[in-house]
């Protein structure tokens, strides 16, 4: 059975986003806007370069630069985690070496997507990314995107076969697949939600924390959340999700960071723009989400 505390990366992983400029190239000053803005309200470990980082539009040049970049401005107020997978896992292993050398905390893998491989293909990608890297890997888990669902008897023989497979993201909305492998998985393995909506659920059945895109907005209540769970303040965490449900909701109507940044550009800290073939919210998605961010997160509430 799994441990619940969360040592190396804490309660609140936030996935974070990639501000461009309107040249379409990262705003470095937004990104130190925003680092600082993600530590200050709870955020204790930060994801680079994942989805929500618009990473299958990052080259490999802007991802380094970024990793420098929040590297630098976090120092040793919040570990970063690197989102090192792909489908190839030749550049995955690259990718965690590079992110290693360059003075990541961790790794985030995500299942190979689109060549779907099976369970004994995703036994060798992982295990081959492990036994190239000293980091902690967070196996990411996210069939929505990937195609493919790594079964909870694939993460339990990772666990088994590799001590620095450190902890799963799990995105599968499963309650029942996280629950078992909380329950046979190395003690010192962690899970972490990998939906919003769900961090409360998952905390039941065994999760440490989550990692977050709506922490961008209301990092410090998914924090309280979080806590008052591990506290034994069960009615108050329950009061905070049930408060906070429709923006985590909210913050999906549309592709993924697509309402996160426009949120964090009401906020002030950097502009909504994407990276094609993501596209803004349009005038009605706006004003949607502008009713959930009035209610729910006065800083982005539309002026």
């Amino acid at each position: 059975m799994i441990g619940t505390d969360a040592p190396l990366f804490g309660r609140v992983i936030t996935a974070m986003i990639t501000p461009f400029d309107d040249s379409d190239k990262i705003d470095f000053k937004a990104v130190e806007k925003l680092v600082n803005h993600l530590i200050q309200t709870g955020t204790s470990a930060i994801v680079v370069s994942g989805t929500t980082g618009e990473s299958p539009t990052l080259d490999s040049n802007e991802k380094k630069d970024l990793l420098k970049a929040v590297l630098e401005v976090t120092g040793n107020r919040a570990k970063i985690i690197m989102g090192t997978g792909s489908n190839d896992t030749r550049k995955s292993v690259e990718a965690s070496k590079e992110a290693e050398k360059l003075g990541a905390h961790g790794l985030l893998v995500v299942a190979p997507y689109y060549n779907k491989p099976s369970q004994a293909g995703l036994l060798a990608h992982f295990g081959e990314i492990a036994n190239n890297t000293s980091l902690p890997i967070l196996v990411y888990n996210i069939p929505g995107r990937t195609g493919i669902n790594i079964t909870s008897e694939t993460t339990i023989k990772l666990t088994e076969k590799h001590k620095n497979i450190h902890a799963l993201k799990d995105s599968t909305g499963s309650v029942d697949q996280s629950g078992e492998i909380a329950g046979a998985a190395r003690k010192d393995f962690r899970i972490y939600s990998g939906d919003d909506y769900l961090t409360l659920p998952f905390l039941s059945v065994g999760s440490a924390g989550v990692v977050s895109v709506a922490s961008h907005v209301v990092g410090a209540p998914i924090k309280e959340m979080c806590d008052s769970f591990f506290e034994g303040k069960l009615d108050k965490a329950r009061e905070l999700h049930y408060k906070y449900l429709p923006l985590f909701k909210g913050l999906f109507a549309a592709p993924n960071p697509t309402c996160v940044k426009y949120a964090l550009s009401k906020m002030g800290i950097c502009k909504e723009n994407l990276r094609l073939p993501l596209i803004p919210l349009d005038a009605q998605q706006k004003a949607a989400l502008d009713k959930v961010l009035e209610q729910l997160a006065p800083s982005a509430s539309a002026v």
